[in-house]
């Protein structure tokens, strides 16, 4: 499974918000939604979040091996 966790991390430590996500830089509250309840995203989507965020993909995601 695919967890977005490090995601919250990395804007907390960015200062950066869910709300300047939306309205500075255009990502979509459904987006926020995705993210939040770990389901899958695009690589374009997933690129995007690193160019705002100057962030490797690992400060995003991270898999977790479901038992």
């Amino acid at each position: 499974m695919i967890s977005y966790e490090p995601l919250y991390k990395t804007l907390k430590a960015k200062n950066m918000t869910t709300y300047k996500l939306i309205n500075q830089h255009g990502l979509s509250r459904s987006l926020l939604d995705r993210l939040k309840h770990n389901k899958p995203i695009t690589t374009v989507t997933l690129d995007d979040l690193c160019k705002i965020l100057d962030c490797g993909v690992e400060d995003i995601l991270v898999y977790v091996k479901e038992e």
